[in-house]
């Protein structure tokens, strides 16, 4: 193995205090603008989470006021279909406006 020679003639000297406040001074700016950009991205995070639960919410009242629509309009349906009944407009016709089936006097064959 070849020896590896070092040169210790370049030590770092120990910065002064004036140098690192003077780094820092220049690194404020730039940590102020990443921390109001953090602040941002978590703002628009939470109001999107909050926007979603929402619009979550108002789909489920919709769906129930759809299933209840739908429900609804199926006893409609079959109230309908109960008051065509043939059985009953006769009933009604006999009961309360006094008719009666005709005679084969009443009939008149049309040609």
């Amino acid at each position: 193995m070849a020896q590896a020679k070092t040169a210790f003639s370049k030590v770092a000297a120990p910065k002064s205090l004036e140098a690192v406040s003077t780094q820092r001074g220049q690194l404020f700016p730039y940590l102020l603008v990443v921390l109001v950009l953090l602040t941002l991205v978590s703002v628009f995070h939470v109001w999107s989470r909050v926007r979603v639960i929402d619009l979550n919410l108002e789909i489920a009242a919709t769906s129930k006021l759809l299933k209840d629509a739908q429900e609804e309009q199926n006893r409609l349906k079959l109230e309908v279909a109960s008051l065509k009944t043939p059985a009953r407009i006769e009933a009604l016709a006999k009961g309360d406006l006094g008719m009666a089936l005709p005679t084969d006097q009443q009939l008149v064959v049309v040609k």
